[in-house]
């Protein structure tokens, strides 16, 4: 797990640490420390804390002119024992939205399970951010089939192909632009 990285291709164009509207703008990083792990593997030291001993993630762009972030995400999704969603939805988005943005690709290659309790914090975000959207990329079959089994899936765009773009080829606004197209496809579609 410690060779995980977060995306790095990105790091020249917006960096979270150094985005005085960022929830982790001032945050220091070791390249050689490696202080947080998951159920004892050691995690790679770019990965940023949200509270929870399981899932990490990093804010690879963001945009508040367009009003998008790219969060990529490394564990456990784990809502059952550690309250994943509340921290991440109390601490980072409800941050970002307060500072404008509306629309989120989420990145979910390196989620690895996903472990239920209740849907209060995903229709929040969903109440919370209704003229906007949440959409999933890179998500394992096991996890999307989760979300779906237990109905959380609603509050998320997701599809096959949705989830198989090959995002790392893109510059953010152009992967922006890519998903946006997408959603606002299925989303007329649905209407």
């Amino acid at each position: 797990m410690h060779d995980i990285e977060p995306h790095f291709n990105w790091r020249n164009l917006y960096s979270a640490e150094e985005d005085e509207r960022s929830p982790f703008f001032g945050r220091e990083f070791s390249e050689f420390e490696f202080t947080n792990s998951i159920y004892g593997y050691c995690i790679h030291p770019q990965w940023d804390e949200i509270g929870s001993p399981t899932l990490f993630i990093k804010i690879l762009f963001a945009d508040y002119d367009e009003k998008f972030a790219v969060i990529e995400m490394l564990g456990e999704w784990n809502y059952c024992l550690h309250n994943d969603i509340m921290f991440l939805k109390r601490d980072i988005i409800d941050k970002l939205m307060g500072s404008g943005i509306k629309k989120f690709i989420l990145i979910g290659e390196n989620i690895l399970n996903f472990h239920y309790s209740d849907e209060s914090y995903y229709e929040e975000w969903n109440e919370d951010n209704s003229d906007g959207w949440i959409a999933l990329l890179g998500f394992r079959n096991h996890v999307l089939n989760e979300f779906e089994k237990i109905n959380v899936l609603q509050y998320f765009l997701s599809s096959e192909k949705l989830n198989e773009i090959s995002w790392r080829t893109f510059n953010p606004l152009q992967l922006y632009q890519v998903v946006e197209k997408f959603v606002v496809k299925q989303l007329s579609q649905s209407s």
